[in-house]
């Protein structure tokens, strides 16, 4: 009987490594005779460098001599766990008579082959691991790129600023939140700490410090740098003045208790 490890990988929750599990199973079971497959499946983005709880598992098991082959969908996606990873485990299942094999392209590095054999396989291996780490740069040139022309075409890409909401690629103010923020902003303005401003209102006070400091302006007069927050915000204008004392430099507050405080004197 022979023992079979399948190894799957995905990069992201939202994908399911029992197709490619499947696959591996089935390719195990028409190849070898009455084989025992082990199953070992990570869910790692393509740019995390943590080689993942069941990979290692996988090296634990080679290096236990549990497995007599190991058979991958990609071979090269291993790369992406590291760089060089893809020879280092090549060596590693080679020194521990572990052979490996890769659907994609029919790449087989067997303990049967000689040793030139050997040499040729895993060159052939090193170069799709280089290949692999293109392509994953690739991508991400393609990502950086396709949110660079969405931001070119007026579409907002990300989570909205606080405010506003994202209809159709394109931000459209959330009114009661826009007005929800004005106003706490409005109360930081006229003396109210941060916490005594955000109490009440969903906004946190870190968000509405934040706000204060960068975004004061758009709130209050509905001018942005950016293009397309000033576009969404022309929907509010023309927004009222904002309510800031401007005849004292006496907090709002500070004149609330100077003027309880007289009005308690003249009762006693």
């Amino acid at each position: 009987m022979s023992e079979i490890g399948i190894y799957a990988r995905v990069s992201t929750t939202d994908q399911d490594p029992q197709r490619q599990l499947d696959e591996l199973r089935a390719f195990a079971q028409d190849t070898y005779d009455d084989p025992e497959v082990h199953e070992y499946a990570d869910i790692i983005s393509g740019t995390e460098t943590d080689r993942g709880d069941e990979y290692q598992r996988l090296r634990g098991d080679i290096e236990a001599g549990h497995l007599d082959t190991i058979i991958v969908h990609e071979l090269s996606r291993l790369s992406r766990l590291g760089a060089g990873e893809i020879h280092k485990f090549l060596e590693f299942c080679l020194s521990h008579e572990t052979g490996i094999q890769d659907l994609e392209v029919g790449l087989e590095i067997s303990l049967e082959d000689d040793l030139v054999d050997r040499a040729v396989s895993q060159l052939i291996a090193g170069v799709m691991g280089d290949l692999a780490r293109v392509e994953h740069k690739q991508k991400l040139r393609r990502i950086q790129s396709g949110i660079d022309a969405a931001k070119d075409a007026g579409r907002w890409t990300g989570r909205p600023p606080t405010g506003f909401d994202v209809e159709d690629g394109y931000l459209r103010v959330n009114t009661n939140e826009f007005l929800t923020v004005r106003r706490a902003l409005e109360r930081v303005e006229q003396g109210y700490t941060y916490p005594e401003a955000a109490d009440g209102t969903p906004v946190a006070e870190s968000t509405l410090r934040s706000l204060h400091d960068d975004r004061r302006d758009l709130y209050f007069h509905g001018e942005a740098a950016d293009d397309r927050l000033q576009a969404a915000v022309q929907q509010l204008e023309p927004l009222e003045e904002p309510d800031i004392p401007s005849e004292t430099t006496i907090p709002e507050q500070e004149i609330r208790t100077i003027v309880r405080d007289e009005i308690r004197r003249h009762q006693q």
